[in-house]
């Protein structure tokens, strides 16, 4: 066994869209942050960004100009060999925020390294999903779909999430302590996307024809 693979130092960054800015408590930053304090057990570092914190422009551009937050947080994300998307459910969808951050990244599809691959080749992605409705997977499959559509790659169980029971005021942050489910949950992606991004560091998809 290359034991080098498994001790690689990766890069996180973790983008939550929650709805709400900073200061206020966010169960969506929560579960990013417990996310990111499991990959740390895999030899990853890296940082939690909460987007409504920025000034992130609508538009399909890697800068749109004018005081954009975009490409500080794009420049992030390509340093990085790890993505984390950890959204909300709002009306059984991704939040508005979350679209957001897929339709910016829609820009990638324009950008390529010298062999005509996506800058976004070689990067894994995972996703985090807190709501007090069922909807976590559909909301997943959102996201899987638009990460992978602009260049990312996804382990086997790259999703962590937790939903309330139905019509209910519960949140995932004001739970007394983290469900075992969701935990082994949160374990089993860390590992599972630690040990994808440290195989596509060492060998890059083929470049395009």
């Amino acid at each position: 066994m290359d034991t080098t693979t498994e001790t690689t130092p990766l890069r996180a960054v973790a983008l939550v869209c929650s709805l709400s800015p900073s200061p206020k408590r966010s169960s969506s930053q929560l579960l990013a942050e417990q996310t990111m304090a499991a990959l740390a057990d895999h030899g990853v570092t890296g940082k939690v960004i909460r987007v409504a914190d920025h000034d992130v422009k609508p538009g399909v551009e890697v800068d749109m100009g004018d005081g954009d937050a975009w490409p500080e947080i794009r420049d992030t994300i390509l340093a990085c060999d790890i993505l984390i998307l950890s959204t909300p459910i709002w009306l059984g969808h991704p939040s508005s925020i979350a679209q957001r951050v897929l339709e910016r990244l829609d820009a990638e599809l324009g950008e390529s390294d010298d062999e005509g691959r996506p800058l976004t080749y070689g990067k894994a992605a995972a996703v985090c999903v807190v709501g007090n409705e069922d909807g976590a997977h559909h909301v997943s499959a959102e996201l899987f779909q638009g990460l992978n559509d602009v260049g990312f790659t996804l382990a086997p169980n790259a999703v962590t999430y937790w939903v309330g029971e139905a019509m209910q005021r519960t949140d995932y942050q004001d739970l007394d302590k983290t469900p075992e489910k969701t935990a082994a949950t949160t374990a089993t992606l860390a590992a599972n996307t630690a040990h994808l991004a440290r195989r596509l560091k060492k060998a890059s998809y083929p470049p395009s024809s």
